[in-house]
Protein backbone atom coordinates (compact mmCIF):
# COMPACT_ATOMS: atom_id res chain seq x y z
CA UNK A 1 0.00 0.00 0.00
CA UNK A 2 2.85 2.22 1.00
CA UNK A 3 4.58 1.44 -2.28
CA UNK A 4 1.56 2.22 -4.42
CA UNK A 5 0.81 5.83 -2.40
CA UNK A 6 4.30 6.82 -3.40
CA UNK A 7 3.97 6.17 -6.93
CA UNK A 8 0.75 8.27 -7.40
CA UNK A 9 2.39 11.17 -5.58
CA UNK A 10 5.04 11.10 -8.00
CA UNK A 11 2.28 11.14 -10.94
CA UNK A 12 0.83 13.72 -9.35
CA UNK A 13 3.64 15.86 -8.73
CA UNK A 14 6.11 15.33 -11.36
CA UNK A 15 10.02 16.56 -11.24
CA UNK A 16 10.67 19.49 -13.07
CA UNK A 17 13.65 18.77 -15.63
CA UNK A 18 16.62 21.76 -15.61
CA UNK A 19 15.02 23.44 -18.66
CA UNK A 20 11.77 23.49 -16.96
CA UNK A 21 13.14 24.78 -14.02
CA UNK A 22 15.37 27.45 -15.80
CA UNK A 23 13.23 28.38 -18.75
CA UNK A 24 14.06 31.70 -17.94
CA UNK A 25 17.00 31.77 -17.71
CA UNK A 26 18.13 29.92 -20.70
CA UNK A 27 16.08 32.03 -23.00
CA UNK A 28 17.84 34.99 -21.35
CA UNK A 29 20.98 33.40 -22.45
CA UNK A 30 19.70 32.95 -26.00
CA UNK A 31 18.77 36.38 -26.18
CA UNK A 32 22.17 37.39 -25.63
CA UNK A 33 23.49 35.36 -28.23
CA UNK A 34 21.45 36.17 -30.74
CA UNK A 35 22.24 39.82 -29.78
CA UNK A 36 25.62 38.78 -29.91
CA UNK A 37 25.52 37.48 -33.51
CA UNK A 38 23.71 40.10 -34.81
CA UNK A 39 26.78 42.05 -34.46
CA UNK A 40 27.99 40.53 -37.77
CA UNK A 41 25.39 42.13 -39.88
CA UNK A 42 25.88 45.59 -38.11
CA UNK A 43 29.83 45.52 -38.31
CA UNK A 44 28.93 45.01 -42.22
CA UNK A 45 26.56 47.50 -42.73
CA UNK A 46 29.53 49.96 -41.07
CA UNK A 47 31.81 48.36 -43.57
CA UNK A 48 29.14 49.28 -46.72
CA UNK A 49 28.79 52.95 -45.11
CA UNK A 50 32.48 53.29 -45.40
CA UNK A 51 32.52 51.71 -48.76
CA UNK A 52 29.88 53.99 -50.18
CA UNK A 53 31.20 57.01 -48.57
CA UNK A 54 34.58 56.54 -49.97
CA UNK A 55 33.03 56.10 -53.33
CA UNK A 56 31.81 59.37 -52.36
CA UNK A 57 35.01 60.71 -52.20
CA UNK A 58 36.30 59.03 -55.19
CA UNK A 59 33.58 60.93 -57.34
CA UNK A 60 34.76 64.38 -55.50
CA UNK A 61 37.93 63.49 -56.33
CA UNK A 62 37.07 63.21 -60.24
CA UNK A 63 35.51 66.50 -60.51
CA UNK A 64 37.93 68.39 -58.42
CA UNK A 65 40.67 67.03 -61.21
CA UNK A 66 38.42 68.07 -63.29
CA UNK A 67 37.55 71.61 -62.37
CA UNK A 68 40.12 72.50 -59.35
CA UNK A 69 40.49 71.71 -56.08
CA UNK A 70 40.29 73.86 -52.66
CA UNK A 71 42.36 76.53 -52.86
CA UNK A 72 44.95 78.04 -50.79
CA UNK A 73 45.82 81.95 -51.25
CA UNK A 74 48.99 83.19 -49.95
CA UNK A 75 50.43 86.92 -50.64
CA UNK A 76 51.27 88.44 -52.66
CA UNK A 77 54.89 88.56 -51.37
CA UNK A 78 58.46 89.93 -52.70
CA UNK A 79 61.24 87.36 -53.55
CA UNK A 80 64.83 88.82 -53.45
CA UNK A 81 67.31 86.62 -54.39
CA UNK A 82 70.47 86.25 -52.36
CA UNK A 83 73.69 84.46 -51.85
CA UNK A 84 74.45 83.07 -48.15
CA UNK A 85 78.05 81.97 -46.79
CA UNK A 86 77.71 78.69 -45.49
CA UNK A 87 81.21 77.27 -43.59
CA UNK A 88 81.64 73.32 -44.61
CA UNK A 89 83.89 71.02 -43.06
CA UNK A 90 86.40 68.59 -44.96
CA UNK A 91 89.14 66.74 -44.23
CA UNK A 92 92.26 66.55 -46.02
CA UNK A 93 95.25 64.72 -45.49
CA UNK A 94 94.32 63.63 -42.09
CA UNK A 95 93.40 67.68 -40.74
CA UNK A 96 90.16 69.17 -40.52
CA UNK A 97 89.99 72.38 -42.82
CA UNK A 98 87.02 74.51 -43.03
CA UNK A 99 86.03 76.12 -46.77
CA UNK A 100 83.13 79.00 -47.23
CA UNK A 101 80.50 78.44 -50.03
CA UNK A 102 77.84 80.64 -50.89
CA UNK A 103 74.56 78.96 -51.11
CA UNK A 104 71.97 80.85 -52.94
CA UNK A 105 68.75 81.44 -50.92
CA UNK A 106 65.67 84.28 -51.07
CA UNK A 107 64.67 86.90 -48.46
CA UNK A 108 61.12 87.28 -48.85
CA UNK A 109 59.20 90.33 -47.77
CA UNK A 110 55.36 90.80 -46.78
CA UNK A 111 53.18 93.48 -47.65
CA UNK A 112 52.75 96.28 -44.91
CA UNK A 113 48.97 96.44 -45.87
CA UNK A 114 46.53 93.20 -47.57
CA UNK A 115 43.03 94.38 -48.26
CA UNK A 116 40.85 91.03 -50.10
CA UNK A 117 37.37 91.19 -51.40
CA UNK A 118 35.83 88.36 -53.02
CA UNK A 119 32.15 86.99 -54.17
CA UNK A 120 32.14 83.14 -54.12
CA UNK A 121 29.81 81.75 -56.18
CA UNK A 122 28.44 78.02 -55.58
CA UNK A 123 27.05 75.24 -57.43
CA UNK A 124 26.73 71.90 -57.48
CA UNK A 125 27.39 69.50 -59.79
CA UNK A 126 26.50 65.95 -59.95
CA UNK A 127 29.01 62.98 -60.01
CA UNK A 128 26.70 60.08 -60.52
CA UNK A 129 24.06 59.81 -57.25
CA UNK A 130 26.59 62.11 -55.65
CA UNK A 131 26.83 66.44 -55.10
CA UNK A 132 30.30 68.09 -54.91
CA UNK A 133 30.24 71.79 -54.37
CA UNK A 134 32.10 74.14 -56.83
CA UNK A 135 32.46 78.17 -56.80
CA UNK A 136 33.47 80.87 -58.86
CA UNK A 137 35.36 83.78 -57.07
CA UNK A 138 36.41 87.21 -58.63
CA UNK A 139 39.09 88.23 -55.82
CA UNK A 140 40.82 91.87 -55.42
CA UNK A 141 43.85 92.12 -53.59
CA UNK A 142 45.19 95.97 -52.53
CA UNK A 143 47.63 97.36 -50.25
CA UNK A 144 50.79 98.26 -50.28
CA UNK A 145 54.92 97.30 -49.70
CA UNK A 146 57.42 98.83 -47.81
CA UNK A 147 61.21 98.12 -48.77
CA UNK A 148 62.93 97.55 -44.91
CA UNK A 149 65.83 99.80 -44.51
CA UNK A 150 67.84 96.98 -42.98
CA UNK A 151 66.52 93.14 -43.61
CA UNK A 152 68.13 91.73 -40.61
CA UNK A 153 70.13 88.98 -41.72
CA UNK A 154 73.84 88.18 -41.64
CA UNK A 155 73.38 88.09 -45.61
CA UNK A 156 75.67 90.69 -46.81
CA UNK A 157 74.09 93.83 -48.89
CA UNK A 158 76.35 92.92 -51.97
CA UNK A 159 74.95 89.47 -51.75
CA UNK A 160 71.65 90.75 -52.17
CA UNK A 161 70.33 90.92 -56.00
CA UNK A 162 67.57 93.54 -55.51
CA UNK A 163 67.50 93.84 -59.24
CA UNK A 164 65.88 90.39 -59.70
CA UNK A 165 63.10 90.80 -57.28
CA UNK A 166 59.57 88.73 -57.55
CA UNK A 167 56.66 89.61 -57.27
CA UNK A 168 54.72 86.29 -55.98
CA UNK A 169 51.18 84.88 -55.69
CA UNK A 170 50.99 81.57 -54.10
CA UNK A 171 48.00 79.29 -55.56
CA UNK A 172 47.39 75.88 -54.53
CA UNK A 173 45.72 74.71 -57.97
CA UNK A 174 46.47 76.68 -60.75
CA UNK A 175 44.04 75.15 -62.25
CA UNK A 176 41.46 77.29 -60.75
CA UNK A 177 42.99 80.62 -62.52
CA UNK A 178 40.15 81.09 -65.28
CA UNK A 179 41.61 84.15 -67.02
CA UNK A 180 44.79 86.01 -66.45
CA UNK A 181 45.77 87.63 -63.70
CA UNK A 182 46.54 91.30 -63.98
CA UNK A 183 48.59 93.32 -61.77
CA UNK A 184 48.97 97.42 -60.73
CA UNK A 185 52.66 97.66 -59.52
CA UNK A 186 53.28 100.98 -58.70
CA UNK A 187 52.30 102.98 -62.04
CA UNK A 188 53.48 99.62 -64.10
CA UNK A 189 51.23 96.83 -65.58
CA UNK A 190 52.62 93.66 -64.50
CA UNK A 191 51.87 89.94 -65.87
CA UNK A 192 52.14 87.12 -63.98
CA UNK A 193 53.68 83.50 -64.94
CA UNK A 194 53.68 80.25 -63.64
CA UNK A 195 55.67 79.06 -61.08
CA UNK A 196 57.42 79.75 -57.80
CA UNK A 197 61.31 81.42 -58.06
CA UNK A 198 61.83 79.32 -54.39
CA UNK A 199 59.42 76.22 -52.88
CA UNK A 200 60.66 76.19 -49.65
CA UNK A 201 57.52 77.10 -48.36
CA UNK A 202 54.77 77.09 -51.26
CA UNK A 203 54.77 74.34 -53.84
CA UNK A 204 52.63 76.57 -56.06
CA UNK A 205 52.14 79.27 -57.37
CA UNK A 206 52.62 82.37 -60.16
CA UNK A 207 55.32 85.26 -60.25
CA UNK A 208 56.24 88.11 -62.08
CA UNK A 209 60.18 89.81 -62.48
CA UNK A 210 59.89 93.36 -61.24
CA UNK A 211 60.75 96.12 -63.12
CA UNK A 212 64.36 96.63 -64.10
CA UNK A 213 64.14 100.26 -64.37
CA UNK A 214 62.48 100.44 -61.08
CA UNK A 215 64.85 98.87 -58.75
CA UNK A 216 63.82 98.64 -55.26
CA UNK A 217 65.43 100.84 -52.98
CA UNK A 218 64.75 100.78 -49.34
CA UNK A 219 62.06 103.18 -47.79
CA UNK A 220 60.41 102.42 -50.94
CA UNK A 221 56.43 102.29 -50.67
CA UNK A 222 54.82 100.52 -53.70
CA UNK A 223 50.95 100.43 -53.65
CA UNK A 224 49.94 97.41 -55.85
CA UNK A 225 46.22 95.74 -57.10
CA UNK A 226 45.79 92.42 -58.27
CA UNK A 227 42.93 90.72 -60.32
CA UNK A 228 41.61 87.25 -59.61
CA UNK A 229 39.58 85.31 -61.44
CA UNK A 230 39.60 81.64 -59.20
CA UNK A 231 37.83 78.85 -59.22
CA UNK A 232 38.27 75.91 -56.75
CA UNK A 233 35.65 73.94 -54.81
CA UNK A 234 34.74 72.80 -51.17
CA UNK A 235 36.84 75.39 -49.31
CA UNK A 236 38.90 78.68 -49.82
CA UNK A 237 41.62 79.91 -47.51
CA UNK A 238 44.01 82.41 -47.21
CA UNK A 239 47.25 83.28 -45.49
CA UNK A 240 47.82 86.27 -43.28
CA UNK A 241 51.20 87.95 -45.11
CA UNK A 242 50.34 91.22 -44.41
CA UNK A 243 51.28 93.57 -41.06
CA UNK A 244 47.43 94.07 -41.47
CA UNK A 245 45.27 91.70 -43.03
CA UNK A 246 41.61 92.83 -44.00
CA UNK A 247 39.22 90.35 -45.86
CA UNK A 248 35.52 90.46 -47.11
CA UNK A 249 33.49 87.69 -48.09
CA UNK A 250 30.02 87.39 -49.28
CA UNK A 251 28.80 83.79 -50.95
CA UNK A 252 25.07 82.45 -51.96
CA UNK A 253 26.45 79.53 -49.62
CA UNK A 254 24.11 79.30 -46.50
CA UNK A 255 25.85 76.44 -44.94
CA UNK A 256 29.50 77.66 -44.34
CA UNK A 257 31.83 76.09 -42.04
CA UNK A 258 34.88 78.81 -40.89
CA UNK A 259 38.00 77.24 -40.29
CA UNK A 260 41.60 77.33 -39.59
CA UNK A 261 43.96 79.38 -37.54
CA UNK A 262 41.25 82.72 -37.32
CA UNK A 263 37.65 82.88 -37.39
CA UNK A 264 35.94 86.11 -38.82
CA UNK A 265 35.05 89.32 -36.64
CA UNK A 266 32.12 89.70 -37.94
CA UNK A 267 30.28 87.18 -39.63
CA UNK A 268 26.25 86.92 -40.50
CA UNK A 269 24.47 83.93 -42.22
CA UNK A 270 21.37 84.35 -43.89
CA UNK A 271 18.76 82.22 -46.20
CA UNK A 272 20.67 84.22 -49.56
CA UNK A 273 23.99 83.86 -48.15
CA UNK A 274 26.39 84.67 -45.89
CA UNK A 275 29.06 87.59 -44.77
CA UNK A 276 32.24 87.38 -43.38
CA UNK A 277 34.79 89.63 -42.18
CA UNK A 278 38.43 88.64 -40.80
CA UNK A 279 41.20 91.10 -39.42
CA UNK A 280 44.63 89.64 -38.73
CA UNK A 281 47.56 91.90 -37.40
CA UNK A 282 51.64 90.07 -37.83
CA UNK A 283 51.30 89.90 -33.84
CA UNK A 284 48.64 87.04 -34.13
CA UNK A 285 50.61 85.16 -36.48
CA UNK A 286 54.40 83.37 -35.79
CA UNK A 287 56.22 84.71 -38.60
CA UNK A 288 57.83 88.21 -39.13
CA UNK A 289 57.67 90.50 -42.19
CA UNK A 290 60.74 89.79 -43.64
CA UNK A 291 62.56 86.08 -43.44
CA UNK A 292 64.24 83.66 -45.61
CA UNK A 293 63.34 80.85 -47.19
CA UNK A 294 65.27 78.27 -44.91
CA UNK A 295 63.03 79.47 -41.89
CA UNK A 296 60.02 78.41 -42.96
CA UNK A 297 59.68 75.42 -44.81
CA UNK A 298 55.99 74.36 -45.12
CA UNK A 299 52.26 75.62 -45.67
CA UNK A 300 51.05 74.67 -42.29
CA UNK A 301 53.31 77.74 -40.62
CA UNK A 302 51.44 80.08 -42.37
CA UNK A 303 48.64 80.40 -39.88
CA UNK A 304 45.89 80.03 -43.14
CA UNK A 305 41.94 80.66 -42.47
CA UNK A 306 38.94 80.67 -44.39
CA UNK A 307 35.78 79.03 -45.18
CA UNK A 308 34.36 75.22 -45.88
CA UNK A 309 31.35 75.49 -48.17
CA UNK A 310 29.27 72.82 -47.19
CA UNK A 311 26.52 70.49 -48.79
CA UNK A 312 23.40 70.83 -46.17
CA UNK A 313 23.56 67.04 -45.84
CA UNK A 314 25.75 64.48 -45.13
CA UNK A 315 24.10 61.67 -45.26
CA UNK A 316 27.30 58.80 -44.67
CA UNK A 317 27.99 60.57 -41.20
CA UNK A 318 24.36 60.75 -40.40
CA UNK A 319 24.08 57.39 -41.00
CA UNK A 320 26.87 56.45 -39.18
CA UNK A 321 26.00 58.25 -36.31
CA UNK A 322 22.49 56.01 -36.12
CA UNK A 323 24.04 53.01 -36.39
CA UNK A 324 25.69 53.47 -33.27
CA UNK A 325 22.59 53.58 -31.90
CA UNK A 326 21.52 50.11 -33.19
CA UNK A 327 22.71 47.61 -31.15
CA UNK A 328 20.50 50.00 -28.62
CA UNK A 329 17.12 49.27 -30.37
CA UNK A 330 17.80 45.71 -30.79
CA UNK A 331 18.49 45.17 -27.09
CA UNK A 332 15.03 46.99 -26.35
CA UNK A 333 13.39 44.97 -28.67
CA UNK A 334 14.30 41.90 -27.80
CA UNK A 335 13.70 42.91 -24.26
CA UNK A 336 9.74 44.20 -25.40
CA UNK A 337 9.47 41.28 -26.97
CA UNK A 338 10.72 38.84 -23.97
CA UNK A 339 8.30 40.78 -21.49
CA UNK A 340 5.34 40.20 -23.66
CA UNK A 341 6.17 36.56 -24.35
CA UNK A 342 5.99 36.01 -20.53
CA UNK A 343 3.53 38.13 -18.99
CA UNK A 344 1.06 36.78 -21.89
CA UNK A 345 2.14 33.30 -21.76
CA UNK A 346 3.29 33.13 -25.69
CA UNK A 347 6.25 31.25 -26.93
CA UNK A 348 8.50 32.86 -29.36
CA UNK A 349 11.44 30.41 -30.62
CA UNK A 350 14.63 32.01 -30.79
CA UNK A 351 14.77 31.92 -34.92
CA UNK A 352 11.74 34.64 -34.63
CA UNK A 353 13.92 36.46 -32.27
CA UNK A 354 16.69 36.47 -35.27
CA UNK A 355 14.43 37.17 -37.87
CA UNK A 356 13.01 40.35 -35.47
CA UNK A 357 17.12 41.41 -35.30
CA UNK A 358 17.37 41.19 -38.98
CA UNK A 359 14.84 43.26 -39.53
CA UNK A 360 15.86 45.80 -37.32
CA UNK A 361 19.52 45.52 -39.12
CA UNK A 362 17.76 45.66 -42.78
CA UNK A 363 16.88 49.24 -41.65
CA UNK A 364 19.57 50.41 -42.20
CA UNK A 365 20.45 49.31 -45.31
CA UNK A 366 16.96 50.41 -46.46
CA UNK A 367 18.33 54.17 -44.90
CA UNK A 368 21.88 53.93 -46.63
CA UNK A 369 20.18 53.06 -50.14
CA UNK A 370 17.38 55.51 -49.49
CA UNK A 371 19.22 58.38 -48.58
CA UNK A 372 21.42 58.39 -51.44
CA UNK A 373 17.95 59.69 -53.81
CA UNK A 374 16.10 61.35 -51.09
CA UNK A 375 18.44 62.99 -48.48
CA UNK A 376 19.00 61.76 -45.06
CA UNK A 377 15.67 62.53 -43.16
CA UNK A 378 13.03 61.03 -45.46
CA UNK A 379 14.95 58.10 -45.91
CA UNK A 380 14.67 58.15 -42.42
CA UNK A 381 11.19 57.98 -41.89
CA UNK A 382 10.41 55.81 -45.11
CA UNK A 383 12.69 53.02 -44.01
CA UNK A 384 11.24 53.29 -40.06
CA UNK A 385 8.17 53.46 -41.20
CA UNK A 386 8.60 50.06 -43.44
CA UNK A 387 10.71 48.40 -40.62
CA UNK A 388 8.01 48.66 -38.11
CA UNK A 389 5.39 47.72 -40.12
CA UNK A 390 7.24 44.38 -41.07
CA UNK A 391 7.42 44.10 -37.30
CA UNK A 392 4.96 43.95 -36.62
CA UNK A 393 2.58 42.34 -38.74
CA UNK A 394 5.31 39.68 -37.93
CA UNK A 395 4.08 40.01 -34.23
CA UNK A 396 0.78 39.96 -34.93
CA UNK A 397 1.09 36.81 -36.86
CA UNK A 398 3.54 34.91 -34.02
CA UNK A 399 1.25 36.29 -31.27
CA UNK A 400 -2.13 36.47 -32.36
CA UNK A 401 -3.02 39.16 -30.79
CA UNK A 402 -3.53 42.28 -32.80
CA UNK A 403 -3.48 45.39 -29.75
CA UNK A 404 -0.25 43.58 -28.29
CA UNK A 405 1.57 43.80 -31.80
CA UNK A 406 0.49 47.40 -32.40
CA UNK A 407 1.87 48.07 -28.90
CA UNK A 408 4.84 47.00 -29.99
CA UNK A 409 4.94 48.83 -33.30
CA UNK A 410 3.93 51.63 -31.44
CA UNK A 411 7.06 51.23 -29.16
CA UNK A 412 9.29 50.77 -31.96
CA UNK A 413 8.18 54.05 -33.62
CA UNK A 414 9.32 55.91 -30.48
CA UNK A 415 12.64 54.59 -30.48
CA UNK A 416 12.86 55.30 -33.77
CA UNK A 417 11.74 58.90 -32.99
CA UNK A 418 14.13 58.88 -29.84
CA UNK A 419 17.22 58.19 -31.82
CA UNK A 420 16.42 60.57 -34.83
CA UNK A 421 16.43 63.22 -32.18
CA UNK A 422 19.63 62.27 -31.10
CA UNK A 423 21.01 62.21 -34.38
CA UNK A 424 19.79 65.53 -34.94
CA UNK A 425 21.28 66.32 -31.42
CA UNK A 426 25.29 67.92 -30.80
CA UNK A 427 25.33 69.98 -27.97
CA UNK A 428 22.63 68.19 -25.84
CA UNK A 429 22.75 64.84 -27.13
CA UNK A 430 24.49 62.97 -24.52
CA UNK A 431 22.18 64.74 -22.13
CA UNK A 432 18.97 63.50 -24.07
CA UNK A 433 20.22 60.22 -24.50
CA UNK A 434 21.22 59.83 -20.83
CA UNK A 435 17.77 61.43 -19.47
CA UNK A 436 16.06 59.28 -22.30
CA UNK A 437 18.14 56.03 -21.25
CA UNK A 438 17.62 56.47 -17.50
CA UNK A 439 13.78 56.55 -18.33
CA UNK A 440 14.27 53.35 -20.49
CA UNK A 441 15.81 51.30 -17.21
CA UNK A 442 13.29 52.57 -15.28
CA UNK A 443 10.44 51.25 -17.30
CA UNK A 444 11.85 47.90 -17.68
CA UNK A 445 13.12 47.55 -13.67
CA UNK A 446 9.20 48.36 -13.12
CA UNK A 447 7.55 45.55 -15.21
CA UNK A 448 10.73 42.96 -14.24
CA UNK A 449 9.05 43.06 -10.58
CA UNK A 450 6.09 41.94 -12.06
CA UNK A 451 7.99 38.61 -13.29
CA UNK A 452 8.31 35.46 -10.94
CA UNK A 453 11.82 34.49 -12.39
CA UNK A 454 11.66 30.77 -11.48
CA UNK A 455 7.88 29.98 -13.17
CA UNK A 456 6.87 33.11 -15.01
CA UNK A 457 4.33 35.80 -13.98
CA UNK A 458 3.93 36.56 -9.97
Amino acid sequence: METQISFSNQEKYPRQGFMQRNALSVKIILIGVLILILLIPLAMIRGLISERSETASEATTEVQNKWSSSQLVTGPFISIPCYENYEETYYENGATKIRVKKVKNYIHILPELLDITGNVETEELSRGLYDIVVYKTPLVLKGKFIIPEHFETTILPEDIALQHATLNLGISDLRGISEQITVDWGKETLQFNPGLPSDFILSSGVSSVLPQHQKLQAGDSIEFSIQLQLKGSESIQFSPFGKTTQIHLTSNCTTPSFTGAFLPENREITNSGFTADWKVLNLNRNYPQVFTSNQYHNEEELSSFGVNLLLPVQQYQQSMRSVKYASLIIILTFVISFFVEVMQKKNIHPFQYLLIGLGLCLFYTLLIAISEHLGFNLAYLISAIMTIILLTLYMRGILKIRKTAFTIGGLLALLYLYIFVLIQMETYALLAGSLGLFIILAVIMYYSQKINWNGGMK
